[in-house]
């Protein structure tokens, strides 16, 4: 029997109760839309208010339509995304946020894209519906992620993206646990596009993506994708140094024509240089121990998650190993 899908769509899942029911009706009807075969893969990413016993129930519901899958503790939207990609059987996969501000019935206009032949469809939200200091951070987000993967696209935090099976099976190839799955799968795509969809207000609830969250998210995304930090900052070592220098006979010449006082004894001076250049090492230290770090996690090999538990899968198709014939 072949075991696989015309179409997964995962959603992770934390802390949105109040928005599942509408979510899976949704979603499932979406699905349906298309015309193909489908399962809606719902990825409980640790939350304590309820959500994890909501999403049991509508796997027992709708056995065969949606499935459970969850995680033993809060892990980070985009490793309950690839918890989701791993029980996946679709011959493309969607991801969607649970907060239905992107809605579910824009599925059928993704997969009508990537039947044209695309690896890859990105999303760009207009009219976007977030607040200023969101916007901004999407922005630098964006423009990082275009320079580290070559690919021109304008909206890589929206969540509502499509892949094709190949690249799903490639990005869970990938061991390292800091992933940024819209640019990780640019990488493997060979044809990539993006289509305009609505954003809606959040109906409920709160966004998940703090400031914190928001600056873990961009050193995830410099430090697991690309060097250019380390080049930059080689760079502007030789700039200081050559500033450094330059600013050494500068000071020297004016000592000569005006004497010592002119500079104080050349103290603060000293001073200046100092904490100017103390400062850059503290920088340059911190980044490099980024790189560091990554690299302790990602030796180590442990996984990215720890599955609990999963409902509405048929029998047979528990490990990711069964799933890849799905092309």
């Amino acid at each position: 029997m072949d075991t696989c899908l015309g179409l997964s769509v995962v959603v992770p899942v934390l802390n949105e109760i109040a928005s599942l029911d509408e979510l899976i009706r949704r979603s499932l009807r979406a699905c349906k839309d298309t015309g193909r075969s489908h399962e809606l893969i719902l990825v409980d990413d640790g939350s304590t208010d309820g959500s994890s016993e909501k999403i049991l129930a509508a796997a027992e519901a709708h056995r065969g339509g949606v499935v459970g899958v969850i995680l033993n503790r809060n892990y980070g939207q985009h490793a309950a995304v690839m918890a989701g990609f791993d029980v996946s059987r679709g011959r493309l996969v969607v991801t969607l946020d649970a907060d239905l501000q992107n809605p579910p019935e824009e599925i059928p206009r993704l997969v009508a894209k990537m039947d044209a032949g695309f690896d890859v469809v990105g999303t760009v939200r207009v009219p976007r519906r977030d607040t200023l200091f969101r916007r901004l951070a999407s922005r630098t987000v964006n423009a990082a992620a275009r320079r580290s993967t070559g690919v021109d696209m304008h909206d890589y935090g929206c969540m509502l993206r499509g892949y094709s099976r190949a690249v799903v099976d490639a990005m869970l190839r990938c061991r390292e646990r800091s992933t940024f799955i819209p640019v990780l799968a640019n990488t493997f795509a060979k044809r990539t596009t993006e289509i305009e969809v609505r954003h809606n207000n959040r109906p409920g609830g709160d966004s998940k993506y703090s400031l914190w969250r928001l600056v873990n998210l961009q050193f995830d995304l410099l430090t697991s994708m690309t060097t250019a930090p380390l080049r930059f900052l080689s760079a502007i070592g030789v700039c200081l140094s050559g500033a450094g220098l330059a600013l050494g006979f500068l000071l020297m010449g004016l000592r000569l024509l005006h004497g010592p006082e002119w500079a104080v004894q050349g103290v603060f001076t000293l001073f200046a240089a100092l904490f100017f250049f103390v400062g850059a090492q503290f920088v340059a230290m911190g980044l490099m121990g980024e790189y560091i770090g990554r690299i302790y996690e990602d030796v180590r090999a442990r996984p990215r998650y720890f599955v609990e538990r999963i409902v509405g899968l048929e029998p047979g198709l528990r490990e990711s190993s069964d799933l890849q014939g799905c092309t």
